[in-house]
């Protein structure tokens, strides 16, 4: 208000200052500008990620359910039955990548760098072997599930399909939010038919250490799940695909993880819970939406660089 009346005041004294200039200084004052809404967007595109991945498969779930017992029970007829016929899709590897992947992928691969290390022949397929897992694998998504870091310019003719926990495909809504990424179910018929039925040029991007090795993810700390852990290699031999080694540094800097001693009675929920639902349940936080210094769901501002 003072800039306007100081503006009103300047013109009627005729010293040059105009409304309009007062109009774009309380704009400016007011409205965020460009490089913070950019900020803003960044993160609302990456906690959509996250929630996502916390809750979209067990509401959507409930809320189907919850439908049957409405008027809107048509609705869900028509999705289960859709959800039958269509229940085999990611297991056989067809997934296609929807455009608005092109815009969120800009948005949620901000602090994200892809380094090549050597070229990659389109006339071969491959096994990429991922480390480490970190909480929510961004390193991961945003390389190979995303365009954000420019993959398909660096290793033109190769086609990445990021493999993830095929328990993800059973939850209805989720399955097809993941499949809109190009992402599939890391098992054996979906990975067979990428590696054998899909031509060449081919990559399949499998997080070797799954949840197990989330457990261990702590900042500053690079520990990797290994031991027992390979049948993609038996497999990239079986297929005649090369192994390409994969690790992303900055992947554990994302969140803060409490990491419970071996032997204890957490530490063996937890790998009970593992067993039985195929992810592990980490106690973990990050950064608040308004204070950095404050504990939140939203990643904290690392750089996560990607060597392959």
């Amino acid at each position: 208000m003072k800039t306007i009346l100081a503006a009103y005041s300047g013109t009627l004294k005729g010293t040059g200052s105009g409304i309009l200039s007062a109009l774009q200084d309380l704009s400016v004052a007011f409205w965020p500008c460009r490089s913070k809404m950019e900020k803003h967007l960044q993160l609302l595109s990456v906690l959509q990620w996250v929630i996502t991945f916390l809750v979209l498969g067990a509401a959507c779930t409930v809320l189907l359910i919850y439908m049957f017992c409405t008027d809107c029970w048509l609705i869900s007829a028509i999705y289960t039955a859709w959800l039958i016929v269509d229940w085999n899709t990611p297991k056989q590897g067809k997934t296609s990548k929807m455009s608005i992947w092109e815009t969120l992928s800009k948005l949620i691969g901000q602090g994200a760098v892809l380094i090549k290390t050597h070229d990659l022949l389109p006339s071969r397929n491959y096994i990429f072997g991922y480390h480490p897992h970190g909480i929510f694998c961004f390193g991961a998504f945003c390389n190979f599930g995303t365009e954000a870091t420019g993959f398909s310019k660096k290793f033109p003719g190769i086609k990445p399909s990021l493999a993830t926990l095929a328990g993800n495909f059973r939850l209805p809504v989720l399955r097809d939010y993941l499949m809109s990424g190009g992402i599939c179910p890391v098992n054996r018929n979906s990975i067979d038919y990428l590696l054998s039925c899909s031509g060449t040029g081919n990559a399949v991007v499998i997080v070797v250490g799954g949840a197990a090795e989330s457990l261990q993810c702590v900042p500053g700390k690079n520990s990797v799940t290994l031991k027992n852990r390979k049948g993609f290699v038996r497999l990239a031999l079986q297929k005649g695909s090369d192994l390409v080694p994969v690790y992303s540094f900055g992947e554990n800097d994302s969140y803060k993880q409490v990491i419970f001693e071996e032997g204890t009675l957490w530490r063996c929920i937890q790998k009970k819970l593992q067993k039985i639902l195929g992810f592990a349940p980490c106690l973990f936080h990050g950064c608040g939406l308004f204070f950095g210094n404050s504990w939140g769901i939203a990643p904290y501002c690392k750089p996560i660089t990607t060597i392959g």
